[in-house]
């Protein structure tokens, strides 16, 4: 009866968190399918039944489709560069033997992460600039003429310089995160490996790479999810633009709730990218769950 009290109580601490998340999180969500399913007028406050008409229309527009492009691309090279390149960094800098060039090494990495989204964005949008910016004047060094070019104006280059940014201003807090995690493992391990005649590199991949594990998927999990979310920087530097060809799926929602006043189809829009976000990090853990390293 004592334990049942003990567990009763316990349960009583819980209560004000789940009403926190029932009234701040399930409770929006159910809200955004409703509105999802109305054509609604924000100004005027009309609101009409369509059902699933707005994901109807969703699924026929082409600027959804490039902008679900985009985010998987976005996706694509954040797991290349803030995960595995990350990864790669973060366990060369461990290996240096000087706890002083260590420290210092990290601090220059992590710098950019410490930066606003927002700001490194307007940084990137003036060193892209095709006059004045510092990318075109480094490279017209190199090549006189060869490499004059509006990175930002041109629909083949405008997404990838957006997400060359992201990367830029993200790598370094990935690079920490696995450093931390490179640290936690004995040092008894790499000892054993270097004595059976393992170099670096294969020490990496046979010591550090399986016992990094968990990290690992958690950084692809938190990359992959974040860059389904991506908004500051697109919005920031390009906007969209030019002709809708940069636009993810938070700046066509934005686009389609706040500008063009069409509320139900951004709700469809954010309902679809809760999906996303959702069914990946159910895959993500369930991975992670079956492949839990232990030492």
């Amino acid at each position: 009866m004592r334990t049942l009290y003990r567990r009763a109580a316990g349960l009583v601490w819980t209560v004000p968190a789940l009403v926190l998340l029932a009234v701040f999180v399930y409770l929006p969500l159910v809200q955004n399918f409703g509105y999802s399913t109305l054509t609604w007028d924000i100004y005027s406050g009309s609101q009409q039944f369509v059902g699933l008409d707005n994901y109807r229309d969703l699924f026929a527009d082409p600027v959804f489709w490039s902008s679900f492009t985009n985010n998987l691309w976005y996706a694509l090279l954040s797991v290349v560069f803030q995960v595995f390149g990350a990864l790669l960094l973060a366990a060369l800098v461990e290996s240096i033997r000087s706890t002083r060039w260590q420290r210092a090494l990290r601090t220059i990495y992590f710098i950019p992460s410490a930066i606003s989204l927002t700001v490194a964005g307007l940084l990137f949008y003036f060193i892209y600039e095709p006059n004045l910016g510092l990318l075109n004047h480094a490279l017209g060094a190199v090549a006189p003429g060869t490499f004059d070019h509006a990175w930002l104006g041109q629909e083949s280059t405008a997404m990838t310089a957006v997400i060359a940014m992201s990367q830029w201003q993200g790598f370094g807090y990935s690079t920490l995160l696995f450093a931390v995690a490179i640290q936690r493992i004995p040092a008894e391990l790499h000892e054993a490996a270097a004595l059976d005649g393992a170099g670096p590199v294969r020490r990496f991949f046979q010591v550090t790479l399986p016992l990094v594990r968990e990290m690992t998927g958690l950084m692809v999990l938190v990359t992959v999810s974040g860059a389904f979310q991506a908004f500051n920087e697109v919005m920031v530097m390009t906007s969209g633009g030019p002709d809708n060809s940069t636009h993810v799926l938070g700046t066509w929602l934005y686009r389609n709730g706040f500008v063009r006043n069409d509320f139900g189809h951004a709700a469809a829009i954010g309902t679809v990218i809760f999906v996303i976000t959702l069914t990946i990090a159910m895959a993500q853990l369930w991975f992670t769950r079956r492949r839990r390293v232990e030492w």
